[in-house]
């Protein structure tokens, strides 16, 4: 089971405080701490409403660059549901100090939805469908390519597959039934319409709640086209049965059977690769087990 990846290059706040002052100069003396680092990206808290987001490894490099072309196209359709995204204000670029585009954007205030309890998250739950509703719009030639997210759930059939058989060795009831609702969704009718435009990475650690509401989406660096079945697989990985009814109902009309059975099948993608690969990070491991917790609920 794997830990994060380690970080490819030192981002300390004298690297980050030397390319402000190379590149955006009028923000090189504010205060600065880091704030975040996940498995891709440092996000280093830039005064009171910005943030400088930066690759970690190279792996990730083309992810902030995704951001920097397609989030203020993305920006428009979303802030007529009043949903915040982390568009770029400033594109850094590669240089001799750190050789990976970086970002600054701004600073969001509120609390990740991780930290509300599921049964609290159903009074957004309507909002977050009508984003979808403005993300799900057909892509043009150009869009980020991702080899594993919006794809046909065949070809991630063998992986997937691999990851259960992991699990089952720990689990075997959890594996198992997870196993299933993959399988299910592998053979649902695949998705036959023009790919359209997905977040890539719609859980709960990356929406922003503001006072108890919906405040912001973030983290579009897996940002893809495909099938959207990928990101409404978010009916269980972010909400409880009350929760997931008004998501659901608020996308009512705009998907087949087929799509929301798919959609199951990779939320149980989700929970077997949260629960077998988050030694590092139990807030990941806890998301895997309430996502399984959901799905096995009796209908």
């Amino acid at each position: 089971m794997a830990d994060s990846p380690a970080a490819e290059i030192r981002i300390d706040e004298a690297l980050v405080r030397a390319l402000l002052r190379d590149q955006a100069p009028g923000w090189a003396e504010h205060p600065l701490v880091l704030a975040a680092e996940g498995w891709d990206n440092a996000i280093w808290r830039l005064g009171d409403d910005l943030a400088v987001r930066l690759p970690r490894r190279t792996a990730a490099a083309d992810l902030i660059r995704h951001e920097q072309e397609h989030l203020p196209a993305i920006a428009v359709r979303l802030e007529t549901e009043r949903i915040r995204v982390p568009t770029p204000l400033f594109c850094g670029a590669p240089g001799p100090r750190f050789g990976w585009a970086w970002s600054v954007v701004p600073w969001f205030e509120g609390d990740s939805a991780l930290a509300q309890p599921r049964a609290e998250r159903s009074v957004w739950a309507a909002r977050l469908a009508a984003g979808l509703r403005a993300l799900h719009r057909p892509a043009a030639e150009g869009f980020p390519v991702n080899p594993v997210r919006g794809v046909p759930l065949a070809s991630r059939d063998p992986d997937m597959r691999a990851v259960a058989a992991v699990l089952s060795r720990r689990d075997p009831g959890l594996g198992d039934a997870l196993l299933t609702l993959w399988t299910a969704g592998v053979n649902a009718p695949a998705h036959t319409g023009p790919a359209l435009w997905l977040h890539g990475d719609l859980h709960a650690g990356n929406i922003i709640v503001q006072a108890g509401d919906l405040g912001a989406v973030v983290d579009f660096g897996d940002t893809t086209a495909g099938d959207p079945a990928y990101d409404l697989g978010a009916a269980w990985i972010v909400f409880d049965p009350v929760g997931r009814a008004a998501f659901r109902a608020g996308l009512a009309g705009a998907y087949d059977d087929g799509t929301w059975i798919r959609a199951r099948g990779w939320a149980a993608a989700m929970a077997m690769i949260l629960l077998t690969r988050s030694d590092d990070r139990p807030d990941m491991a806890a998301l895997g087990a309430e996502t399984a917790r959901q799905l096995v609920l009796p209908r």
